[in-house]
C-alpha cells in the first residue's frame, strides 16, 4: 500500500506547543503517581466567583430559550455593563453600541486582533520578557516578531530610545504592552502611557494594552484609554478571569475606538457564535459587584502574596515588593538557570514554579510564583523548600 504523506501548514512547524501544556501534563503524571505536587505555576484562580453571579448562571441556564445561538457582539446589556465598569473604575467613557466587543477571553482577543490588523510580513513589537501568546499568535499569522527589551534596571518600562530605532525601520504594525505587568508585577505610570500614546501617534503604530491584572493587589488600577487621544492609536483588552475568579466562563473585552472594534468584530464574527447567554448575564452581574468584592479578593491575595515572599526568600531569590498582580517575580542568585532550578524545585520539593526563560531572554535568571493556591498550600510548599534546602 502506499504511504500517505501528509504534511501539517507551515506554522505548526513554526511554533511550539504552549510550554505549560507539556509541563502541566508532567505535574499530572506526577500527581498521578501518588507525589501530591502544590502547584504555584498558573494563574488560575482558585476561589469562586461571588454567590449571586453564580446563582445568576444557574438560574438563567434553566431559563427555556437560553441555550440557543449568540451574536458575535455580545448582549447589549452586557456591553452596557462593561461601558459602566470602565467608567465607575477608570473613569474612561466607552460607548456601549460601538466602543466595546465581548470576548470568549482576552487570550482569544490576542488572535482576534492580530487577525484584524496583521497581513504576513508586518512587525509586531511584543516584549521581553512577556506573555507567550503574543510572540505564537504573530507566528502563525506570518508576522515577523521584534522584541523590544523590558528591564529591571529601567523599572520593567520600555526604553523609548530602543523604540524609536526600531520604528525608523519602518513596517511595525502592532504593539503589544501589559502593566501590571506580567511576569513582573511592575505597574506603569500615566507618564508611560502618555509616551505609549504619543510614540504610536507619530509612527502610526496600533497600540495593544493587555490590561487584565489591574484590580489585584493594585489600588490605583490604570487604564491605557484614560490617556488624551489614546482612543484614536490603542486597544485595551480586559478580563474577568482574574478580577471576578472567572477564568474558566471564558469572559474578555476590547474597547477602542468604534472602527478597530468593527474590524475585530467582523473577524470574530467569522469565528465563533458568541457566548453563552447564562454566561454572558452572570458577567452583568459580577461587573456591577460593589467595591467590597475587590477588597475581600485582595485580602486573600495579600496573606497568599506574604507567603510566596517567604518562598521567595527561602528559594535564595531577591523580589522587588511594589509588584502588583497575581505573581511574584524574583531575582535568582547570578549564575543560576532558572530552568533547571525549577525542575530541581519540582522534583525534590514537589513544587511546580515557573522558570523566566519562558517569558524570554530576560526573563532568564528570574522565577515566578503564582498566588491562585491556598494559603495552607502554599504554607506547605515553604515546607517542602525548605526541607529541600537542608539536602
Amino acid at each position: 500500500m502506499e504511504k500517505i504523506d501528509i504534511r501539517p501548514a507551515r506554522r505548526v512547524d513554526e511554533i511550539k506547543e504552549y510550554w505549560f501544556a507539556g509541563k502541566m501534563r508532567e505535574v499530572a503524571r506526577m500527581n498521578a503517581e501518588g507525589l501530591d505536587v502544590v502547584s504555584l505555576g498558573v494563574g488560575g484562580p482558585d476561589r469562586m466567583p461571588a454567590a449571586e453571579v453564580v446563582e445568576t448562571l444557574c438560574d438563567s441556564a434553566r431559563r427555556h430559550g437560553n441555550h440557543s445561538y449568540q451574536i458575535a457582539a455580545g448582549l447589549p446589556q452586557l456591553r452596557d455593563a462593561m461601558a459602566r465598569w470602565y467608567g465607575r473604575h477608570y473613569g474612561v467613557e466607552v460607548n456601549p453600541d460601538n466602543e466595546v466587543l465581548p470576548l470568549i477571553g482576552s487570550k482569544e482577543g490576542v488572535l482576534h486582533i492580530s487577525l484584524a490588523f496583521l497581513n504576513p510580513g508586518d512587525k509586531v513589537l511584543v516584549p521581553d520578557p512577556g506573555y507567550i501568546t503574543y510572540s505564537g499568535v504573530s507566528k502563525m499569522l506570518g508576522a515577523e516578531i521584534v522584541n523590544y527589551d523590558l528591564l529591571a534596571a529601567k523599572g520593567w518600562e520600555p526604553d523609548f530610545d530602543q523604540l524609536e530605532r526600531i520604528a525608523a525601520g519602518g513596517g511595525v504594525k502592532l504593539m503589544w504592552v501589559n502593566y501590571p505587568n506580567m511576569p513582573t508585577g511592575a505597574c506603569a505610570s500615566e507618564e508611560l502611557f502618555r509616551k505609549l500614546v504619543d510614540f504610536g501617534r507619530r509612527h502610526n503604530i496600533v497600540i495593544v494594552h493587555d490590561n487584565p491584572y489591574s484590580f489585584i493587589l493594585n489600588d490605583h488600577p490604570l487604564s491605557l484609554l484614560q490617556t488624551e487621544g489614546a482612543k484614536e492609536i490603542a486597544i485595551e483588552l480586559n478580563s474577568l478571569s482574574k478580577s471576578h475568579n472567572m477564568a474558566g466562563w471564558r469572559m474578555g473585552m476590547v474597547v477602542s475606538n468604534p472602527e478597530f472594534v468593527g474590524w475585530i468584530r467582523k473577524v470574530k464574527s467569522n469565528i465563533d457564535s458568541g457566548q453563552f447567554k447564562p454566561v454572558m448575564e452572570a458577567a452583568i452581574k459580577a461587573l456591577d459587584l460593589p467595591d467590597s468584592w475587590y477588597d475581600e479578593v485582595n485580602s486573600v491575595y495579600a496573606a497568599r502574596r506574604k507567603v510566596a515572599e517567604k518562598i521567595m526568600e527561602a528559594l535564595g531569590c531577591n523580589y522587588d515588593p511594589t509588584q502588583r498582580g497575581l505573581f511574584l517575580w524574583g531575582r535568582l542568585p547570578v549564575g543560576v538557570d532558572s530552568a533547571g532550578y525549577a525542575d530541581r524545585i519540582l522534583h525534590e520539593a514537589r513544587v511546580f514554579i515557573v522558570p523566566g526563560f519562558i517569558f524570554g531572554k530576560n526573563g532568564e535568571g528570574y522565577l515566578r510564583i503564582s498566588l491562585c493556591a491556598p494559603e495552607e498550600r502554599m504554607e506547605e510548599a515553604l515546607r517542602r523548600v525548605k526541607e529541600m534546602n537542608k539536602k
